[in-house]
């Protein structure tokens, strides 16, 4: 079975990671295998703390660190590789649904990825509708109904069992092709 993605983009503080747990959480309970991989856009960013072990093995020149606990599994690889959206879907490999927070620019206008789009505003609203190709559905707290874009809006607070609905259905036709 093929990995599907999905895409939640939105501004800063819009809603985006409530409505990728929403999603996470519903389909989660459906039975899929599901990765979710954040974009975080802060350049100086690290998962790594100073002064502990795998910050050390960094230090000394380690371009991969795994850290193993007893409930998980944490890889860190440091240089900034600039993943292209085909690289970063196949360390995703093996899980029914990727949901992809953020990678704006990554996304955009890729029609192969569905794009579900928090929103604030009308200006929002309409601003994304020039800026992502294919758009899913809007959600957010703004409703864009009254709009009249002739797109979907649901509310994932609301209705996370209509907008998982929706990803189930978009996204079957791609996870049931061949890899």
């Amino acid at each position: 079975m093929k990995t599907a993605a999905v895409a939640v983009v939105g501004s800063k503080r819009s809603g985006k990671t409530t409505t990728v747990e929403a999603l996470i959480r519903e389909l989660a309970k459906r039975g899929y295998s599901i990765a979710a991989v954040k974009h975080i856009s802060e350049q100086d960013f690290t998962i790594d703390t100073k002064g502990k072990d795998t910050w050390r093995y960094a230090q000394a020149g380690a371009s991969k660190i795994i850290s193993i606990a007893a409930n998980e599994i944490a890889t860190i690889e440091k240089g900034s590789k600039g993943l292209s959206l085909e690289e970063l879907l196949e360390r995703c490999k093996g899980h029914d649904l990727v949901f992809l927070e953020g990678f704006k620019k990554l996304v955009s206008k890729e029609k192969t990825i569905p794009k579900i789009v928090v929103v604030r505003s009308a200006e929002e609203a309409l601003e994304a509708q020039k800026t992502y190709d294919p758009i899913l559905s809007f959600t957010g707290p703004y409703s864009t109904r009254n709009l009249k874009l002739n797109l979907l809006y649901v509310d994932a607070l609301k209705d996370p069992d209509k907008l998982a609905d929706l990803v189930e259905n978009t996204t079957k036709k791609e996870r049931t092709s061949s890899a």
